[in-house]
This record gives C-alpha cells, structure tokens and sequence, in this order.
C-alpha cells in the first residue's frame, strides 16, 4: 500500500507563513507612511501655521478660525459682502474715556472687566466677561451702553464683529476706566489666560497679576485714538 503523505503540517505551514508575511507587509507599510505634520493647521486651506497666527471671524458661524497668511489676506476688505472677515491688527487707546463707577454699575457687568463688540448678525452690541468658565455673555442694557457711546463719540472707529473694545472698570489703583480698541482674538486669548488661572469669585491674586501683565502688553502696542472727526476714516484702513 501506497502511504499517502500526510499534509496538514504542510499545509498549516504555508498558512502560517502567509500570515507572517502579511503581517511584515502591514508593519512595512506603517513603518513607511508619511508621519503626521505636529502643530496647527489653516482652518480654510490645511497649511501648516505658526503657533503665532492670524483669524478669521465666520460671520455665520459667530467663531474664530486660525488661518495661515493668504487665507487672512482674502477677507481682508471689511466693505465687500462674505461670510468670512480678517481680524484686524491694530489697537488703540482712549486716553480721554469717559466711564465712571456708577455707569459701570449700570451695565451690570458683575466683574471688573469686560469687552464690548458689535454684533452684526443680531443688529446689537454683546458683550462679555472672564469668569471660570471662560468668555461669559452679559444681559447688555441698550440704554445703558448707548449713554457711554454717546459720552465717548470716538468709539465710532470700533470696526464690527472684528474688533473689540476692552474696558477695565475704575478702581482703587486708577482715577477712571481703561478702554482699548483690541482685535477681537486678543480677549479670547486673555480669558483664556484668566480662566488658567482663576481662583475664587473674582480670579484671586494670580487672575490679576495676569490681567495687568495684559494691560501693559496692550498699552505698549496701542496708539492714541482719532477724534470723532477721523472715526470714518480710521475704520476703512485699519
């Protein structure tokens, strides 16, 4: 009798070393594919960026996106009709701001700052304020807000949706209130300074060292304010 040969280890061999190959196959493969790129991206075009960039403000979406230098310059034109809008780079200060404690009082702003911008899509002026949670919508009284804008005319250059006016109320340690003209991504990056930091109901000692480091950087890099005659002007150019 003929002995037939037994080829179950062949065979289980052969399936064994398939296997192996593809599994060196999968792992050659892996070991080969491009790494992915470390650091942020363009939100409109997927271009790697600098940790130092520039915005975006979607006007539809009412948020930010991180862009890379061509994407910003596109939606440069606050005059034309798009969805999208460049975030200036310009601060400004107003030396002569007119804002006491009972006005502050009046906007009901529970803490002793807040910015201010205007909202085109709900036809409105917002405003928030830092607290633990981050940025933090006020219940802005319209009549309340229209008397500072109608005691300080030179605020008319604030640009909207794009620019922001930061308001530090009067306290111990100033004779008035501290207004800036700021981009409106520099009071996201300093709430979320704050909120790194906060402590208890009103921030604590760290919170306000931080928002004094803040307000120096920013006085450093702002430049006085055109009078009211100039306001048309300024909010084209800047």
């Amino acid at each position: 009798m003929t002995a037939t040969p037994d080829t179950s280890v062949t065979s289980t061999g052969a399936a064994q070393g398939s296997g192996a190959s593809a599994f060196s196959v999968l792992r050659r493969i892996a070991s080969t594919r491009p790494a992915r790129a470390a650091g942020e991206r363009c939100e409109m075009c997927a271009e790697p960026i600098p940790e130092a960039h520039q915005h975006v403000v979607d006007l539809e979406g009412r948020s930010l996106l991180c862009t890379c230098r061509p994407c910003y310059l596109l939606f440069t034109d606050s005059t034309a009709q798009l969805r999208y809008r460049s975030v200036p780079e310009r601060y400004l200060s107003f030396e002569h701001f007119v804002l006491g404690p009972a006005q502050w009082d009046a906007l009901e702003i529970p803490v002793g700052l807040a910015f201010f911008f205007r909202n085109t899509a709900l036809g409105r002026t917002a405003a928030f304020y830092p607290s633990p949670a981050g940025a933090t919508e006020s219940e802005l009284p319209l009549a309340a807000w229209a008397a500072v804008e109608a005691a300080n005319p030179s605020l008319a250059v604030l640009a909207p949706d794009t620019e922001a006016l930061l308001i530090r109320a009067p306290g111990a340690d100033r004779d008035g209130a501290d207004c800036h003209l700021v981009p409106i991504d520099a009071c996201y990056e300093l709430v979320g300074r704050l909120r790194r930091v906060w402590k208890g109901f009103d921030g604590g000692q760290d919170a306000r060292h931080e928002l004094a480091g803040f307000f120096d950087r920013v006085s450093a890099r702002s430049r006085p304010a055109p009078d009211p005659a100039q306001a048309d002007g300024e909010r084209q150019h800047g």
